[in-house]
């Protein structure tokens, strides 16, 4: 100012002095237009989590909010309780009615799951221009369970019309080209993808296609293990299917009333109270009803036909009690002194071990698979418990293992009769089959004039 004529002196004033940091982040506040903090700057601004608030899905995913903790969680037992009982009276219907009808329980299962995993990919504006595309997936299907049930229950079914000539004929001549009627049903399905194909939902399409394989890889490998469990005997598919469901109510207990130190990020309510507590009465629970179950022989015979009559058989070695005597083993004041034990119990153990060790990773890896596709339930077709996929996530896993330890440990390894007969029922035509009956005939005797 002093370089300025002494007339315009007057007019300049001064710069005002820089105002504090307050008054800096005001003004800006003010320059907005609003006194009130701006929607960009909301998550900058810090503040004490309230009594009533409720915890984020972040404190979700890192197990702080546990069952026991759970404001709601005996109003979801209510209901879990209410839908496991009628679960577990239809399941032990389903038992008593036979072994066929538990395959068409499993069939039905099967659809649900399906049904269950196609929707999670499906997008409705998509499908309008795919008119019968959701078919294709569904003839996939029937394809794969047409080819799995084929090779586990041609058996079954050839013994089941052996007394009609032209059914028995027909029936064998369906099994010796079963796979090759399967593989061009596929090929069909191959085919009428191609040609659906369209230009502007080729990266949908192809999504559909793959997941479609991965579906009937994920719900046929290993549920037809179930069916083949079901008719080597219904113990072996009855004694796992049972210990998941003691594993599962056993953990929910658990961890409903003791649960406080979380097990895995993947399943924020899990804890490690309910899985040892489960993990114990688990095996405890196999070891016991593998006595009990090894008793029926409903349960314990295997089924060669697909007819509902009641099963007669010798149980065999393992179902059969041996005496084990305890000795110096007990204290005196123990009052058994000796045991009747079945040795299929201690097998039991080893499927006990599993379902509470090893199975519960197959509820593990669902859990992430919803995290992945940002959903909590497959599905809601049981109150309480979601779909019908997360309820068979740890089943299935049980399922392959259970078959694999009785081919392994169990079965007989070396040409038994009934192995004999199945193949020459599948390779052999009626008229090859009764050739082979001539030949056996004249070797026996000739056999019996040696002897005499």
């Amino acid at each position: 100012p002093r370089l300025l004529p002494r007339g315009l002196r007057s007019s300049v004033r001064a710069p005002a002095p820089a105002p504090p940091c307050w008054d800096l982040v005001a003004a800006m506040q003010k320059d907005t237009g609003s006194g009130d903090v701006s929607p960009s700057h909301v998550g900058r601004v810090r503040h004490r989590r309230r009594p009533n608030e409720t915890a984020t899905d972040g404190n979700r995913a890192n197990g702080t909010v546990l069952l026991v903790s759970d404001q709601n969680k005996y109003k979801s037992m209510l209901i879990r309780t209410y839908s496991s009982l009628w679960m577990i009276g239809g399941f032990v219907f389903v038992v008593y009615m036979g072994h066929l009808y538990i395959w068409a329980m499993v069939v039905v299962i099967q659809i649900f799951m399906a049904t269950e995993l196609f929707n999670l990919l499906r997008r409705s504006s998509e499908e309008k221009q795919l008119p019968g595309f959701r078919l294709l997936n569904w003839h996939f299907f029937f394809t794969a369970m047409l080819f799995t049930y084929g090779r586990f229950l041609s058996r079954e079914l050839v013994n089941t019309v052996t007394s009609d000539h032209l059914l028995y004929k027909l029936v064998s001549g369906l099994i010796k080209y079963q796979m090759f009627i399967c593989y061009f049903l596929y090929i069909a399905g191959f085919v009428w993808f191609i040609l659906t194909l369209k230009k502007k939902t080729y990266n949908y399409q192809f999504k559909q296609y793959a997941w479609t394989h991965m579906i009937l890889l994920t719900v046929f490998a290993q549920s037809s293990f179930t069916v083949a469990n079901i008719f080597e005997g219904m113990f072996w598919f009855l004694l796992p299917a049972s210990l998941i469901v003691i594993n599962d109510i056993a953990a929910y207990l658990f961890g409903f009333f003791l649960g406080r130190t979380p097990l895995i990020k993947l399943s924020p309510k899990k804890t490690w109270e309910g899985f040892i507590g489960a993990s114990v009465t688990t095996i405890i629970s196999a070891f016991l009803l593998a006595n009990v179950m090894g008793h029926f022989q409903w349960l314990t015979c295997p089924r060669k036909d697909l007819s509902t009559g009641w099963l007669t058989c010798d149980p065999g070695s393992m179902f059969k009690p041996e005496h084990y005597f305890l000795g110096d083993w007990v204290p005196q004041w123990f009052p058994w002194k000796e045991v009747f034990l079945l040795p299929v119990q201690w097998h039991a153990l080893a499927l006990g071990l599993f379902a509470s060790i090893i199975a519960p990773f197959g509820g593990f890896f669902a859990s992430g698979f919803k995290r992945a596709f940002k959903i909590k339930d497959f599905g809601d077709s049981i109150p309480g418990h979601g779909g019908i996929t997360d309820r068979m996530d740890c089943q299935m896993v049980m399922a392959v293992f259970a078959y694999i330890y009785h081919q392994s440990f169990i079965s007989p390894h070396n040409f038994s009769v009934d192995t004999i007969l199945d193949q020459i029922v599948r390779n052999l035509t009626y008229e090859e089959q009764k050739s082979l009956y001539q030949q056996l005939g004249e070797i026996f005797r000739e056999r019996q004039f040696m002897q005499s």
